[in-house]
C-alpha cells in the first residue's frame, strides 16, 4: 500500500459491521407472523379439508387440526372412517367446541369434488371459519417390478395420486379466489419424489409423489397472487396398517429401512402433525412453493 492511503474494509468486514436491524421494517406489518408465537400454531376459526381423512395419516393430521383449534372436514373413498380413531377425534372436537365431519367421495371425481368443497365452505362460513385449509393426503402404493408393471396399474396409480391431489386443490382454490380468502394448500408427498427407496419396486409410486412435488412448484407460482400457499409435506417410512402388512410379507425389507434410519426407528403418524399445523398456519406466512420432508434422515443416507 503506497503511503498516505487509507485501507478500504472489504465486503466481508462491512457486513460484519452492520450487525443491526434497519429502525423501520415495512415488512413486519405486511406478516401474518408477526404475532405472538402461540398463535403462529393455532388454526381457530378456520375450517380444513382433509382428503384421505379416513384412516392413517390423514386422520391423525385431522386430529392435528382439531388440536390446533380448527374445525375438520374429512373426505375419502370409504364407505365410513376407522371407527376407534373416529369416535376419539369426535371426542376431542366436542371437548374444543369445533366440529368434525365425513364426507365420502372420490378425488378423481371433479364434480363430485367441486359439489363437496362447496358444502364445506358454505358450512365453514355459517360458522364463520372460512375454508382456508387443505390437506391432500389421498393416495395409493403398490409394489411391481416395473418390467411386469401393467399400464393399466400405472395410470391408476398417476389418476389417483397426481390427478386427484390436483382436482382436490384446484377446487379449493378457485374457492378461495371467489371468496378472496388467503389460505394454505398441503399436497402430501413424499420422500419417494426424491429418492429411489429400499427394497421397493415402485416406480410408479415415486413417479407421482415427484409429480405433485413439482405441481406445487408450479401452483405456487400461479396462486401466490391470490394469497393462497402451496406447499408439500414428504414424509419417510410410516408406520402404519399397510407397510405392517408388507414388512410381515418382506422381512428382510425392514432391516433395509431401519439401515437407513437414522434415528433408530421408522415414522410414526404423529411424527407429521406439528409439521402439518406449522405449514397450514400463519407461522409458515412467508413459505411457499417448498417441501418439508420429515423421515428420520433416510433421504440423507440414501
Amino acid at each position: 500500500m503506497s503511503p498516505g492511503a487509507t485501507e478500504r474494509p472489504n465486503t466481508f468486514q462491512r457486513i460484519q459491521s452492520d450487525t443491526t436491524l434497519p429502525a423501520v421494517i415495512p415488512e413486519s406489518s405486511q406478516t401474518a407472523a408477526n404475532a405472538p408465537l402461540t398463535q403462529l400454531f393455532g388454526l381457530t376459526n378456520q375450517t380444513v379439508a382433509i382428503t384421505g381423512g379416513g384412516r392413517g395419516l390423514g386422520l391423525s393430521l385431522a386430529s392435528a387440526v382439531v388440536e390446533a383449534g380448527g374445525h375438520v372436514a374429512c373426505l375419502d373413498i370409504l364407505t365410513a372412517p376407522e371407527d376407534t380413531e373416529w369416535q376419539r377425534i369426535q371426542k376431542l372436537a366436542k371437548q374444543s367446541h369445533v366440529t368434525v365431519t365425513y364426507t365420502r367421495v372420490d378425488i378423481t371425481d371433479e364434480e363430485s369434488m367441486v359439489h363437496v368443497m362447496e358444502d364445506v365452505a358454505s358450512t365453514g362460513r355459517e360458522k364463520q371459519a372460512p375454508l382456508n385449509g387443505v390437506i391432500a393426503c389421498a393416495g395409493i402404493q403398490q409394489k411391481v417390478s416395473a418390467l411386469d408393471y401393467p399400464i393399466a396399474d400405472f395410470e391408476r396409480m398417476l389418476r389417483v395420486n397426481t390427478v386427484g391431489t390436483f382436482v382436490t386443490v384446484k377446487t379449493a382454490a378457485r374457492i378461495m379466489v371467489r371468496e378472496k380468502t388467503p389460505g394454505s394448500i398441503v399436497m402430501v408427498a413424499s420422500m419417494s419424489g426424491n429418492i429411489a427407496n429400499r427394497g421397493l419396486t415402485c416406480s410408479a409410486y415415486n413417479t407421482s409423489k415427484a409429480a405433485v412435488q413439482q405441481m406445487a412448484r408450479s401452483l405456487a407460482q400461479e396462486w401466490g397472487q391470490y394469497g393462497i400457499r402451496i406447499n408439500t409435506l414428504s414424509p419417510g417410512y410410516i408406520r402404519t396398517a399397510m407397510t405392517d402388512e408388507l414388512l410381515a410379507a418382506e422381512p428382510e425389507i425392514e432391516k433395509l429401512w431401519m439401515a437407513g434410519a437414522l434415528l433408530g426407528r421408522l415414522g410414526a403418524p404423529e411424527d407429521f402433525k406439528a409439521g402439518t399445523v406449522f405449514l397450514l398456519g400463519r407461522g409458515s406466512s412467508w413459505m411457499t412453493g417448498a417441501d418439508l420432508r420429515i423421515d428420520g434422515g433416510h433421504t440423507a443416507s440414501a
